[in-house]
């Protein structure tokens, strides 16, 4: 009987410790993970909740655009759902939200972004509307990034002037109808003979 009795505790002891260990690995990969990237590919039974944060984080703010300029604003929408941004006249990117630079409004010029694995949708587009030196942007392994964006960006005319590389790479929600939309984008801009020319789109659909 006592021998059954020390098994059973021995048992129960490798069980505990193998559950602890078992929390460790999981809580060290956790740790590891992008937040943007675990909002991006949440579990099934998590989506309703990061759906919800994901449409609560692309949510366009327009008096915030005013008060602070649309370059600020989008730098903190980008920022936020996990993306990078590079400013006119620096060559490190900006990704750390609490790192935003401050300074005199309008100062930082979002020449560059880069939504690699970031959790931005079409609801938070309105943000670029206002950017007039963005000349390159980077869409890599974005799941919420579909046609619609694509044609929501194709007609930002601010863009039309600009915009001179676009990078869509692994974007499983696009589909032919969007690449047609940044085509029509580029037509646009050589039809209009500006002085910037979107010199590149590049599309790897896996």
């Amino acid at each position: 009987m006592n021998c059954h009795v020390c098994l059973l505790d021995e048992i129960k002891i490798y069980c505990k410790r193998l559950l602890k260990a078992t929390m460790m690995i999981l809580l060290v990969k956790a740790a590891h993970t992008p937040l943007a990237l675990q909002m991006a590919t949440p579990k099934a039974s998590a989506r309703p909740f990061w759906s919800w944060l994901n449409a609560v984080f692309n949510k366009v703010d327009y008096d915030r655009i005013k008060k602070v300029g649309p370059d600020r604003a989008a730098s903190e929408w980008l920022l936020r759902c996990g993306a990078k941004v590079r400013y006119q006249g620096f060559d490190r990117w900006q990704q750390d939200y609490n790192g935003l630079p401050t300074g005199p409004l309008g100062r930082y010029k979002i020449e560059a972004i880069d939504a690699t694995e970031s959790c931005i949708m079409y609801r938070g587009f309105d943000h670029l509307d206002g950017l007039k030196y963005l000349e390159e942007i980077r869409f890599n392994k974005c799941v919420y990034i579909e046609d619609t964006c694509l044609e929501r960006l194709s007609k930002i005319e601010n863009l039309q002037c600009s915009l001179r590389k676009m990078e869509l790479i692994s974007c499983g929600n696009v589909t032919d109808r969007g690449i047609i939309a940044l085509h029509k984008l580029r037509s646009q801009m050589k039809a209009e003979e500006n002085q910037h020319k979107l010199e590149r789109i590049m599309y790897l659909p896996h």
